[in-house]
């Protein structure tokens, strides 16, 4: 039976779970939709067209579907989509999408987004992503499967971070992040492969070395990129993983690729 506290507002028309926790002053919507095991803490404003999952925590503060914050949006009909089993903590704001961006914002399952994190419009955030405290994404952006953004870091408009990538604390991103990298600085550069978080989650030695292997290939300073990329795509076909980084440096895309810093620098 829903446990929705008195002093909560809930709107007229708002589809929630039988089993819902609505905490203390907190505001949902009449186009808002949470699942089972949703538990709402007090002070939290849901609004818009969202969708939320399953067993999804908001503590207090947190503020979601509210419009953006893109000065060209006009009230247009546009939505915000939460997956199942996702913590959302204090302070946290994820916006909707813009009729100029596909109208759309998603979080995937299992992410774990932290104290005063930010998803701007538009934005596509894959499944197990965490956004550490104050991790700021910014519209548009692409944040693929198991990323992790750390703590006080920037990702600009339109950039992309493959999965299981790792944006080191304090960073700012520029450009794309490949699948497996790992990027650190005031504007980030890549530092090698994560290999902290390929380890934890499990992949195999010979998988790694390939990984190393194809990094390596990829970043020399002989010949151009994308002759490097078609050997290394060449070399490694029946690779699914180094494929997944040759297929995200030959995506089209807004912006350039995040890449070592040189011997020079």
């Amino acid at each position: 039976m829903a446990n929705i506290h008195p002093t909560a507002i809930v709107a007229d028309g708002a589809q929630l779970a039988d089993d819902i926790e609505v905490g203390p002053y907190s505001i949902i919507g009449e186009h808002v939709t949470i699942g089972e095991g949703g538990k709402v803490h007090s002070h939290v404003v849901i609004e818009g067209n969202t969708t939320i999952g399953k067993n999804v925590e908001i503590f207090p503060f947190a503020s979601v579907g509210t419009i953006p914050q893109d000065l060209k949006f006009e009230g247009e009909d546009v939505g915000c989509v939460i997956g199942d089993n996702v913590n959302i903590r204090e302070y946290v704001t994820i916006n909707p999408g813009t009729k100029g961006g596909g109208g759309l914002t998603k979080v995937g399952n299992h992410c774990h987004l932290m104290v005063g994190a930010h998803i701007a419009h538009d934005c596509m955030i894959g499944d197990h992503v965490i956004l550490v405290n104050h991790a700021t994404i910014a519209g548009h952006c692409e944040i693929g499967d198991y990323a992790i953004v750390a703590g006080l870091s920037a990702v600009i408009q339109f950039a992309r971070v493959g999965e299981h990538a790792f944006v080191g604390g304090m960073s700012g991103v520029e450009n794309d992040v490949i699948p497996f990298g790992s990027v650190i600085g005031n504007r980030a550069h890549l530092g090698g492969l994560n290999l902290v978080g390929l380890k934890r989650r499990g992949f195999s030695r010979e998988t790694i070395h390939n990984l190393r292997h194809a990094y390596q290939m990829l970043f020399t300073e002989e010949g151009t990129l994308v002759e490097r990329v078609d050997q290394v795509a060449e070399a490694y076909a029946d690779d699914e993983n180094v494929m997944k980084i040759v297929n995200f440096i030959r995506k089209d895309t807004k912006k350039s690729l995040c890449t070592p810093r040189s011997n020079k620098d």
